[in-house]
């Protein structure tokens, strides 16, 4: 006797499997932490990271700088003396994250319509008298089509954010028309949480104050990331279970 499966008890036996799999990996990871404080990652080059990607974007055409001779002015130097702004790869400079957004949207749609159509027979052939009498029809009423649709919709948005820190970031690259790419992390220890706070972005050197600190507002292309990880994060996220029946249901 052969036994036919459909395509989804084939893809909801998969997802189980898959689900069970990935439980296990995470419960197994759990366990080794039992009793054991998070682990901060080592300081390393984010330039090796797996997932790194060097920035290309449009550059100007680069310009000459005519050589002063027996000058005391230095060419290119932000001031008399030594610029000590980070200017070169490996140095480090300050962001600070001063975020105190706050969007508030409402939207509300409504629709009606109402449509009456009828349709009359007051003579067939003669039939009508003999249908009336009978009993059976009325031609006046043979037909008759109604439709009166009603939508509403209302949608609100309010998001409010405030963010306030201070991470020293690491030039990592430095583009042709002399803008800095930088990348920053920091990690701090709680008892059993860490808490992340990653940067990344395009800065100019112009934007750069005295005090070698850039604003958060001048970060191009910026990726701002606080988090954390350690048991609370493990007590708010539902298990691989729930979440994959949440993603796959269609109740």
């Amino acid at each position: 006797m052969t036994h036919y499966h459909s395509p989804r008890v084939a893809l909801l036996i998969g997802v189980s499997l898959a689900s069970l799999h990935l439980t296990g990996c995470k419960t197994a990871e759990q366990l080794s932490r039992v009793g054991e404080q998070p682990v901060i990652t080592h300081v390393q080059d984010p330039t090796k990271a797996p997932d790194y990607q060097p920035v290309t974007m449009p550059m100007p055409a680069p310009q000459v700088t005519p050589t002063r001779v027996n000058s005391l002015w230095q060419t290119g130097a932000k001031g008399f003396f030594k610029d000590q702004r980070a200017c070169r790869v490996g140095d480090i400079l300050t962001v600070i994250v001063n975020m105190d957004d706050k969007a508030d949207i409402s939207n509300t749609t409504t629709r009606s319509r109402t449509t009456t159509e009828n349709m009359n027979a007051g003579h067939i052939f003669g039939l009508e008298a003999g249908l009336t009498s009978a009993g059976i029809a009325d031609p006046s009423k043979l037909v008759g089509l109604s439709n009166n649709p009603t939508h509403s919709g209302t949608g609100t948005v309010s998001r409010s954010e405030k963010i306030t820190m201070k991470v020293a970031a690491t030039i990592i690259q430095s583009l042709p028309n002399g803008n800095l790419v930088i990348a920053g992390r920091q990690e701090v220890r709680v008892n059993y949480e860490v808490r992340d706070m990653i940067i990344q972005g395009v800065v100019r050197q112009e934007d750069i104050s005295s005090a070698n600190t850039i604003p958060y507002e001048k970060v191009a292309e910026a990726r701002f990331s606080y988090g954390g990880r350690g048991q609370i994060d493990d007590m708010q996220q539902p298990p691989y279970g729930q979440q994959i029946l949440n993603a796959i249901s269609p109740f």
